[in-house]
């Protein structure tokens, strides 16, 4: 099959990138503009967990 997705290794990506944006989220009580977009981030990031377990439950 030519278009396979080695979904393992991409939801350990995703859950690195939580990871780093929740640790960024908490220090960024005195940065409000980079509390928001650690908040986006993270909504960002939601969609791709929903995206890989849509992909993983079609395969």
């Amino acid at each position: 099959m030519e278009n396979e997705f080695d979904l393992k290794g991409i939801h350990e990506k995703i859950q690195l990138l939580k990871k780093v944006s929740e640790d960024i989220l908490e220090e960024a009580d005195d940065f409000p503009s980079l509390s928001r977009n650690c908040s986006r981030i993270l909504a960002s990031i939601k969609m791709m967990e929903l995206n890989v377990s849509d992909i993983h439950g079609h395969s």
